[in-house]
């Protein structure tokens, strides 16, 4: 190809002089010399003097490039035929000759005048002027064609000239375009192929499955388009060799002229250079439509793999949030039930991803050019599938420890019941006799053996062999439960040292009243009536003690113990997860950001990312500063001073805001270059599992975790020293949270053409269904603008109420995104307020110059609705009393 493609271009070709070759004043017929020389005849030409000096070169000029450049170089032999013409014809074709042949000369052959006088002159002349026509060559002069044929063979010649040579020159014409026209046809193939070989080379391949598809549809349409045009090349020149061959075929005695065989060399040279561009373009087309479809299978499996890893997120979120464990054999049984149904519903997710996985491990071993790309995704599949069948099976371990704990508190709280029952029970007058007291002694006897069974007999072995779900409040019931126990044991100790007593000596008859013969567990206390005669000490203690017990049925039954608490476990998760957050901030800036100005590293990095460290990593390097002071480390040993330490370092902690403000443009610039070399070599380097666009999200997911553990502090320590100072830590980094959710929202605000930053400080943002009402407006537009309301999201800031309209859209085949675009703003220092709108307890109204406008504003919920009135009605307070 690149042959062709460099070929220079003939100055002329037949096509251009066709009108001049017709005329047939200077032919090649093809006829050689004896070594070869190729013979240009000038035949009787009538009009040869008048032929224009350009038309004369365009000819002799063509006719000398066309033989090949070794038998040019050997020299041309010059046959003029002027046989039956003057002197004056021969002096002029010599002279014409002599001045404008291009090409490199042998001999000179003239067929002199016929006629006796003009050969006679011819004879003079040639003597007299045969200087004058500057030829370096000799010059033959003959007086028929025999004498030709003393010097040239005649197979070398046309009859005209007495020889055997065949030669039509329209046919010759012919051959000639012919050939000339299939060499354009090959050098334009040639460009085409390599215009579209370099169209597909500077190709950038698409980042979605359909525009991945169109482009391997409109890549292979073109492709098989080229491929005609190559087959129909290809037919071309097969059909004009045949032509030049025809002579042969014809005739076995036939022989093709030397110009002839050149011609038939062209047209093979030309088809071999067409099979060789060919077969290169083919070459290349495999290659690059290797990649087109490896291109195609990749975004395949990349949509595949963004909707299977969102339903295994979903289902790991599902799994997350079922943290419960029950505070009941039924509920605990509930729970094991909703587990097995969300490991069912887990199962096609979970499928879908070990064979998606199992898909690319495929792609992998097919040499896919993506490999870097895919193995990760397959990683981080199989790591969600083991996350989740692990948790699974912890959940079902749990749970099993907490459907048996509760088993054995049920256990040895109906032990306790059944005690107590069996001990109300006893009437005391049967106990007063020896045999009665030896019975019910039994009984005390019996119910004891069943202890070991039933009861949690060893609390600290308890406690040990439950820890991993022992929560405050199931601790608090089981601690209420050992309680009950011991407290029934030692009513149980004391009954049966009593009856001991009674069974051991003959005591004096008594007359009691039993209890009332329907007692039983399930009431309070048994009623008993006071016997008319004395009471026996004996009499009163039983007495007393079934009072007691009934009292202490109701006290264990409503008495709930304080929860167990403990504040260790969340200090040192905080220092743990705070060190740890340290150790990968340092180890991103040093691995990372520092490389970055490494020059022997620089060859790697992409062009897109020269001189944009501080959009890509915005202020971390102040993130790692802020937390390196070890501040939280130095509250292990008095948990009251962590309160203190959010409230001093409050200012600071606005650090996130800045840098959450700058995630957008980080994750823009990561996810133009992410995939590059450099980041590659880094992360080897640091031996990371994830890549770093994971630990760029740390300083987001830490922000909120301060906010949950701070929460779990709360809750096991409420109404306790310090609550107070937690709970405004709490509040600060809620605001700090919401400062930095709100700012994300606001700089996606587009078409407001002032400037945000003078509207004051942002309060509030959210959606809201929003109709309007213009009192000089068209009625129709006013029931329109009543009757159908608009989706707007409103930012309130202390000088300005802006609505806008939310929009969301995809960037470059990642997640949605939203942005705001600006429709309307009210001053506020202009508004006015009407908290309650009839009918509907969740809209509210927002008007300014007498009602003129009026907003009609429906929130999400009441509590969110007055969120935002208590905000304005803020404001609008601050303003009045500005003015005052």
């Amino acid at each position: 190809p690149d042959e062709i493609m460099q070929q220079e271009i003939r100055p002329l070709v037949a096509v251009d002089i066709i009108e001049q070759l017709h005329r047939q004043f200077a032919i090649l017929s093809g006829g050689r010399g004896k070594d070869g020389a190729p013979i240009i005849t000038f035949p009787e030409f009538a009009g040869f003097s008048d032929i224009p000096d350009e038309d004369f070169l365009n000819v002799v000029t063509y006719l000398t490039s066309i033989p090949s450049l070794e038998a040019a170089s050997i020299g041309f032999i010059i046959i003029i035929d002027r046989r039956r013409d003057k002197w004056s014809a021969v002096k002029a074709s010599l002279t014409r000759i002599a001045g404008a042949f291009p090409g490199n000369l042998q001999l000179v052959f003239v067929l002199r005048p016929s006629r006796f006088i003009q050969r006679a002159i011819a004879d003079i002349g040639i003597k007299l002027y045969r200087d004058d026509f500057k030829m370096k060559v000799p010059i033959i002069m003959l007086n028929s064609v025999s004498d030709l044929h003393g010097y040239i063979d005649k197979s070398q010649l046309t009859r005209e000239l007495g020889g055997t040579l065949e030669y039509g020159h329209n046919q010759w014409i012919h051959h000639r375009t012919a050939i000339e026209n299939f060499a354009m046809t090959v050098k334009t193939t040639a460009q085409m192929l390599q215009t579209f070989g370099t169209d597909l080379a500077e190709t950038e391949l698409p980042n979605d499955v359909q525009c991945t598809e169109e482009l391997l549809s409109a890549h292979t349409d073109h492709h098989g388009k080229l491929k005609d045009e190559l087959k129909l090349a290809v037919k071309q020149g097969a059909t004009l060799l045949t032509c030049i061959r025809e002579p042969v075929t014809r005739s076995a005695n036939s022989k093709l002229s030397p110009d002839e065989l050149e011609n038939v060399a062209t047209v093979e040279r030309l088809l071999a250079q067409l099979d060789e561009t060919e077969k290169a373009f083919d070459q290349f087309w495999t290659k690059h439509h290797l990649k087109l479809e490896q291109c195609l299978q990749l975004r395949h499996f990349e949509h595949d793999f963004r909707e299977i890893k969102l339903a295994l997120d979903n289902l790991m979120e599902a799994q997350t949030g079922f943290a419960d464990i029950g505070d009941s054999v039924t509920r605990v049984e509930l729970l094991l039930k909703e587990q097995k149904q969300l490991e069912e519903k887990g199962q096609e997710p979970l499928e879908k991803a070990q064979s998606l996985a199992l898909s690319g491990e495929q792609l992998i071993q097919n040499n896919h050019y993506a490999v870097d790309s895919i193995r990760p995704k397959c990683v981080e599949l199989r790591r969600i599938c083991d996350d989740f069948t692990n948790e699974t099976k912890k959940k079902y371990d749990i749970l099993g420890k907490s459907l048996e704990l509760h088993k054995q508190l049920d256990k040895a709280s109906q032990w306790c019941e059944a005690g107590i029952y069996l001990l109300a029970s006893q009437a005391v007058d049967k106990c007063q006799s020896q045999e009665g007291a030896e019975t019910a002694l039994v009984e005390i006897e019996k119910f004891l053996v069943t202890a070991k069974e039933h009861q949690l007999s060893n609390p600290k072995e308890f406690y040990n062999q439950f820890d991993m779900i022992l929560t405050p409040e199931i601790k608090a019931n089981a601690q209420r439960i050992l309680k009950k126990l011991e407290d029934v044991q030692e009513m149980f100790d004391k009954r049966h040292i009593s009856l001991k007593k009674l069974a051991a000596k003959q005591t004096r008859p008594v007359q009691p009243v039993a209890p009332h013969p329907e007692s039983s567990p399930k009431r309070a206390s048994p009623k008993i009536t006071r016997p008319a005669g004395r009471h026996t000490q004996e009499y009163a203690m039983n007495t007393m003690f079934s009072f007691m017990c009934a009292l202490l049925n109701r006290l264990l039954v409503n008495t709930n113990s304080p929860p167990f608490l403990s504040f260790s476990h969340i200090i040192n998760e905080l220092i743990e997860t705070e060190r740890v957050y340290v150790e990968e901030l340092q180890s991103i800036i040093e691995g990372y950001a520092s490389e970055m100005d490494n020059p022997n590293l620089a060859h790697l990095i992409p062009s897109a990312l020269q001189n944009k460290k501080e959009i890509l990593f915005g202020n971390l390097p102040e993130i790692y500063e802020f937390h390196n002071r070890h501040e939280i480390e130095n509250c292990i040993e008095n948990p009251e001073l962590l309160a203190r330490c959010f409230l001093k370092r409050k200012e600071d902690l606005q650090i996130y805001e800045k840098y959450c403000q700058n995630k957008p443009r980080s994750e823009a610039l990561w996810r133009q270059c992410g995939d590059s070399i450099f980041f590659q070599e880094c992360q080897r380097k640091l031996d990371h599992k994830l890549s770093l666009d994971a630990y760029l999200l740390k300083p987001v997911q830490r922000i909120t975790k301060y906010q949950l553990l701070l929460k779990e502090m709360l809750k096991c320590s409420k109404n306790s020293e310090g609550t107070a100072e937690l709970e405004e830590a709490l509040a600060t980094v809620l605001d700090i949270i919401k400062s930095v959710n709100d700012s994300m929202h606001q700089i996606a605000i587009t078409g407001y053409e002032g400037d945000v930053g003078e509207l004051g400080k942002l309060l509030m943002q959210g959606s809201f269904n929003v109709w309007t009402d213009h009192k000089k407006g068209h009625n129709k537009v006013k029931d329109l603008a009543r009757f159908k309301p608009m989706q707007r999201h409103l930012f309130l800031y202390t000088k300005m109420l802006l609505f806008c309209k939310k929009r969301e859209e995809n960037t470059d085949g990642h997640e949605k995104t939203a942005s705001y675009s600006f429709k309307n703003s009210l001053k506020m220092s202009t508004v006015g307020i009407t908290e309650n709108v009839k009918g509907d307890n969740k809209k509210f109204e927002i008007w300014y110059n007498g009602r003129e406008e009026v907003y009609i504003i429906q929130a999400s919920s009441v509590e969110l609705k007055n969120t935002w009135i208590s905000e304005i009605r803020k404001v609008l307070t601050g303003q009045l009393e500005a003015c005052r």
